[in-house]
């Protein structure tokens, strides 16, 4: 069963959907433009059996805080440090990605921090 979830990072609110025992391998699901972790909707119940599956919505995106432009940096550099934060908040520890289109530079930006 998917859970729907918001946490707090740098004052915004991030949204994500979840499902899947954390026993399991994680899969960390970064979403592309202009869509949002809805775009992950029939993958995560098809994989819940065999995986843990974590699909936030980006600042700006889906059911998260939507900061005017004046309020936050929407670069790929800012995305990949609210996802980093994310990550932690919620204490991911090993995790494979899944990056589509604007889930690319997000994250390998996190990858090639730690390698």
């Amino acid at each position: 069963m998917t859970t729907y979830r918001t946490v707090s990072i740098d004052g915004l609110d991030i949204f994500y959907r979840e499902a899947g025992s954390r026993d399991n391998p994680t899969i960390l699901l970064l979403h592309g433009f202009p869509t949002s972790s809805h775009m992950f909707r029939n993958l995560i119940p098809a994989l819940a059996d065999k995986f843990h599956l974590v699909a936030p919505d980006y600042p700006g995106y889906g059911n998260s805080s939507m900061p005017t432009i004046n309020e936050f940096d929407y670069t790929f550099d800012r995305l990949a440090e609210i996802v980093e934060k994310f990550i932690s908040a919620i204490a991911l520890k090993k995790y494979s990605l899944y990056v589509m289109d604007y889930g690319a530079p997000i994250g390998y930006r996190i990858a090639a921090k730690y390698t």
